[in-house]
């Protein structure tokens, strides 16, 4: 089982990026997906997920209207466009995958999820 997240980079306020979380070992369709954020001497958070088979989505207040979560089964991927990024936005980006999971409105749990992949580096800075 893998998860590789990419598309990390630095760039300047309001600018864009799309996260890709490349999966295998498993059935995307049979897991949720969420991704975390961690930020240097913050706690680990959980920005958004995407749940299994139904597709139903969470997205943490701060990123509400900015970022959007979005899966394609067929290239096993989770995708995370990232819009109008902001400073406090910086942050190393995880995925992860849990079985089965549907996306509550609590968000993903970062001590339940089943697999987690190394995260990608965004730094948003002028």
């Amino acid at each position: 089982v893998q998860l590789q997240a990419s598309g990390g980079g630095l760039v300047q306020p309001g600018s864009s990026l799309r996260l890709s979380c490349a999966v295998s070992g498993f059935t995307l369709d049979d897991y949720g997906i969420g991704w975390f954020r961690q930020a240097p001497g913050k706690e680990r958070e959980g920005v958004s997920c995407i749940g299994s088979s139904v597709d139903n989505t969470y997205y943490v207040d701060s990123v509400k209207g900015r970022f959007t979560i979005s899966r394609d089964n067929a290239k096993n991927t989770v995708y995370l466009q990232m819009n109008n990024l902001e400073a406090e936005d910086t942050a190393v980006y995880y995925c992860a995958a849990r079985a089965y999971y549907y996306c509550s409105v609590y968000g993903p749990p970062i001590s339940a999820m089943d697999y987690w992949g190394k995260g990608t580096q965004v730094t948003v800075s002028s």
